[in-house]
Order: C-alpha cells, then structure tokens, then sequence
C-alpha cells in the first residue's frame, strides 16, 4: 500500500505537457489576430490628440513600437595610451628676444635681516684658553607648572679675539656661527671690570 501511494506522489508531481499547436491551428489564430488589430483610421490624428491632450496607446500597441536600444559601442581609449606619434601637436608660441639686456640691479640687504641674535650677559669664570672665555650665566625662571622659581647656572665657552676679559669681569656675549667644537658665542663687550 505505501509503495502504491508514492505511485501516486509521483504521478500528481510531473507537470502535464502543454500540446503545441498545429501548423493549421497556427495558421488560424495568425488570420484571427490580424483581423482583431486596429485599422490605421482608428489611430488618433495630431489634431485629435492636441483637443483631447492624451492620445489613448493601448488601442494602437503594434503602430508605435520604441525602437530597441542598440548595445553600448566599446569605450574609447582615453588619450594617454595613444601613441606619441599619433598624438595631436600644439603649437609653441615663440617669444621675442629682447634687444638689450636689463642690467641686474642689488638691493641692499638690512643687517637685522639674518634675525636677532641671542645675547646673554655673565661672569667670566675662566680665561685660561687662548681667545676663549668660560662664562658662567646665571638663568632664573619660574616651573612651568608648579611656578617655583628655579635657578641654574649654564656656562657659555666664547670667542675673546684679544684675551681681553679677565677672571670675574661681567660681560655680555652675542650668539655666533660654531667656531670650534664648544664655541658658539663671541664676546660682544665688558660691561663691569672685575676689582
């Protein structure tokens, strides 16, 4: 019994097969569709669609068919891969010498324009090196953020071209392209001799 069930699943399953019409059936319904189809005096003229606003285009489907779009044409190449010979030539535009050359003319550059250099005013610690002074610069400024006032000493090796400044001497010193290894300052004046 379950085996003639399945039987009949099976058979309740397969789709029935549509018969395909005749060559006369066929012939029949083509004389029948073309009868059926509006006549071309039914179409709406221009005038009459411009009284009524709306021209009626389900009575008349086959008479205005769009036309299929065609399939897009290969992109064309952009300009860059067209080789150098065939690429189009712009024309250069020649300019005219000049008769006479201008003479070139200098402005004079004010002394400040390198910038302000750094000055720091001390005491002369050392002189033993020949045209070098050590000077100590004492440095007081308040912590960033706990605003303690902090005291440092830095000391500075400077140019003394003449050995001039002694021991103790409060001098002023000017900052300076390197001159040796430590020296990036020169002496710019003595200010108070040591006693």
């Amino acid at each position: 019994m379950a085996d003639e069930e399945k039987n009949d699943e099976t058979t309740e399953e397969t789709p029935e097969v549509e018969e395909t019409p005749t060559a006369e059936e066929v012939s029949d319904t083509d004389v029948s569709d073309t009868s059926e189809a509006p006549e071309a005096d039914e179409t709406p003229t221009a005038e009459e669609v411009s009284d009524t606003g709306v021209s009626d285009t389900s009575e008349a489907p086959e008479a205005e068919e769009t036309p299929e779009p065609e399939a897009p044409a290969k992109p064309s190449r952009s300009r860059k891969h067209v080789p150098r010979s065939a690429r189009r030539t712009r024309t250069k535009l020649v300019r005219e010498k000049p008769k006479t050359r201008k003479p070139i003319t200098r402005t004079e550059k004010p002394e400040d324009e390198r910038g302000r250099r750094q000055e720091r005013r001390g005491v002369v610690v050392s002189d033993k090196g020949d045209k070098t002074i050590v000077v100590k610069v004492d440095v007081i400024k308040s912590h960033p953020r706990y605003k303690k006032v902090v005291r440092r000493t830095v000391r500075f090796h400077a140019h003394d071209e003449g050995n001039s400044a002694g021991v103790g001497d409060t001098v002023r010193i000017v900052e300076t392209r390197p001159l040796s290894k430590t020296k990036r300052w020169r002496l710019a004046e003595i200010v108070e001799k040591a006693k």
